[in-house]
């Protein structure tokens, strides 16, 4: 196990990350210490080091002299328990080291990520404009709204246990709560509570409650999103910004192929949501035929992971936050939205058995129905039923400002055969010598436009040291390219820039000679002959033409598809182009290029392939289908 200085000097060679910070403290203790100390606190925790100073993105070890050690520590422990400098200490002594090298000492804190109930950790006496939290390398001052979120996730009754006053059972859907008690029903036939009274019954499950110390009842938040109707859930004493939101895209044409959200027709309470969403979401998985004894069945161990992802999207939902819940479809992946934070650590979440519900109330419900796991095995079910189809990873990203946390869950195996292939045509015979970990990292940068530490955390079982260390080996290689310097930071795959198509070749010699003859035969690159005919490329003013095309695409993100398409047969017009060539004019990505759009585009008949006989050939290319037909005609 690496020793603390070690990990300090790896951190030195890396940069400051979400999870290091450094500070010089030559002139005195920084004040900005606990600046990063209520940022780290409130997000995933981290080091602080005194004696490394950061200049022009290059961290130096300083150093502070045994007694400026001791003095810095004393002072650290002295203002930890001043309230006047911060309002909480949560560290122990155990958290505080010293670290000797050459002499000289570095003052280490290690900051814990604070407890649900622990923050928010803010400077003095005000959280108001005094709470901060990690982003990247940096810390930044939470708003008031942020503040607010923290404070009631923090208190000791949950946000679903909270009586909502001047609601009453009419303010409930009779419909959804019958529909409820029906599937109990199905599931348990013998159960007690099936026999009592609706208002009895709402009681025992969570929706009605009343206070042991006072005659204060009714309904509870959580009731009115599980049975609640749409005006009294967006009632302003109820749930204004509630939202639910199931969104089906199947045909890139199309902006959705279905959707279900609230319109007027249906009470779009959570139970209704789940009713109505479900049987669509799990649509979207293969189904093979299996009996267990005499009886077939239909789910397999992705239908468990996809259904426990769902229901994880609307229990642990801050149903005050923003942006609602939203619920995607898509031919190869499922994308799961909802506001709010983490109550736990990544770190927690990725190891799987420790679980914290934003709303245990709307928990066991669903648990009562026979949705949902309460033993914190929930994100373990997840990874092992994608696991078990031999897919990626599923993949949790937190969002800042609004708060909200997307999972990911693709249909797509870990290394594609077409992504492979790719890779081969892209690196030769030198991706024989790559380890199986730098080839997933290299296949995960074209699935997903970009890989970083923290994703290939959740692929790989190497340690997070180890990753850092093959990325920057795959960067010196010439085959991945940082977007910065920073652990953290995301990393793309290096493509043409560094392994030149003949296209990008071309561009380079443009740029350098003014008229260059080519004849028809062939041009050497390298040990390798490539032969162009009349049609291939056209030089000079032909290829500054092509990027005046693609320039309304290469400019922008997102566009429409139809935009998309619509440029991608002007630029084929009468001649032929790669994937890689078409990629490079329109700052794409060559993989999801041609799944998403060329391909369609050749079975629809508007592009058709050089070589029809071999689609897959690494030096196939693409034509516009009405240049040829007009030819014909003429």
């Amino acid at each position: 196990m690496n020793t603390l200085l070690d990990r300090i000097l790896e951190a030195t060679r890396v940069g400051e990350t979400t999870d290091w910070e450094f500070k010089s403290a030559r002139g005195g203790f920084p004040g900005s210490f606990w600046e990063s100390y209520s940022a780290m606190a409130n997000s995933e925790g981290g080091v602080i080091v005194l004696g490394v100073r950061e200049k022009d993105g290059q961290a130096h070890l300083d150093g502070l002299t045994p007694e400026q050690g001791a003095i810095y520590q004393k002072s650290f422990w002295d203002n930890l328990h001043n309230r006047n400098t911060v309002n909480t200490n949560h560290l122990s002594t155990q958290d505080v080291t010293t670290v000797e090298i050459d002499g000289l000492v570095l003052l280490a804190v290690h900051v814990p990520r604070a407890t649900r109930t622990q923050r928010p950790i803010y400077l003095g006496h005000n959280p108001f404009g005094h709470t901060f939290r990690r982003c990247h390398e940096g810390d930044y001052r939470l708003d008031d709204a942020e503040v607010r979120r923290l404070l009631a996730d923090a208190e000791p009754v949950l946000p679903d246990h909270r009586i909502l006053e001047g609601f009453g059972l009419n303010d409930l859907d009779a419909a959804s709560i019958a529909q409820y008690r029906q599937r109990l029903a199905s599931l348990k036939g013998d159960h007690p509570w099936l026999s009592i009274p609706d208002r009895e019954f709402l009681g025992k499950i969570g929706a009605w409650r009343q206070e042991r110390n006072s005659d204060r009842q009714g309904v509870t938040l959580a009731g009115l999103l599980m049975f609640g109707k749409e005006d009294t859930i967006r009632d302003p004493d109820g749930v204004p910004g509630y939202f639910v939101d199931y969104r089906e895209k199947l045909d890139p044409t199309l902006r959705w192929t279905d959707r279900v959200c609230p319109d007027g027709t249906w009470e779009p309470n959570l139970f209704q949501f789940y009713q109505r969403v479900w049987p669509k979401l799990s649509s979207g998985l293969p189904t093979p035929f299996r009996l267990e004894g005499s009886e077939r069945r239909d789910e397999t161990p992705a239908h468990e992971a996809l259904r426990e992802a769902f229901i994880n999207a609307l229990i642990h939902a801050d149903f005050l936050g923003v942006g609602g819940i939203v619920i995607e479809r898509y031919p190869d992946r499922f994308v799961l939205e909802n506001s709010g934070t983490l109550l736990i650590s990544l770190e927690q979440y990725h190891r799987g058995g420790v679980s914290e519900c934003r709303n245990k109330l709307l928990q066991k419900m669903f648990a009562l129905i026979g949705r949902g796991e309460q033993a914190g095995s929930g994100v373990d079910k997840i990874r092992d039923g994608w696991r078990h189809h031999r897919w990626r990873a599923p993949r949790l990203e937190c969002h800042d400002r609004p708060s909200r946390i997307e999972l990911v869950l693709p249909m797509v195996s870990l290394i594609p055969e077409d992504t492979l292939t790719h890779l081969r045509d892209l690196l030769g015979v030198s991706i024989d010598s790559l380890t199986p970990s730098e080839l997933q990292a290299l296949a995960t940068a074209v699935l997903e436009d970009s890989v970083s530490n923290i994703r290939l955390q959740e692929l790989l079982s190497d340690h997070t040291i180890e990753i850092t260390r093959m990325l920057a080996r795959l960067c010196e290689r010439g085959l991945l390219v940082s977007d910065n310097r920073r652990r953290w930071a995301t990393y793309r795959l290096a493509g043409p820039e560094k392994t030149p198509s003949l296209f990008d070749q071309v561009e380079t010699i443009d740029e350098k000679v003014n008229s260059i003859r080519l004849d028809r035969d062939s041009i050497r690159l390298g040990q390798d002959s490539i032969r162009l005919d009349r049609d291939s490329i056209r030089l000079n003013e032909e290829n500054e033409a092509l990027r005046l095309l693609a320039a309304p695409i290469a400019e922008k993100g997102k566009v429409r598809p139809d935009e998309m398409k619509s440029v991608l047969q002007k630029i084929c017009i009468d001649r032929y182009l790669s994937v890689e060539q078409l990629a490079r004019l329109l700052h794409r990505n060559p993989v999801r290029l041609r799944s998403v759009f060329l391909g369609p585009m050749v079975q629809s008949g508007l592009l058709q392939l050089r070589y029809p006989d071999a689609p897959n050939r690494p030096d196939q290319a693409y034509t516009a289908v009405t240049a040829l037909n007009d030819g014909n005609e003429g």
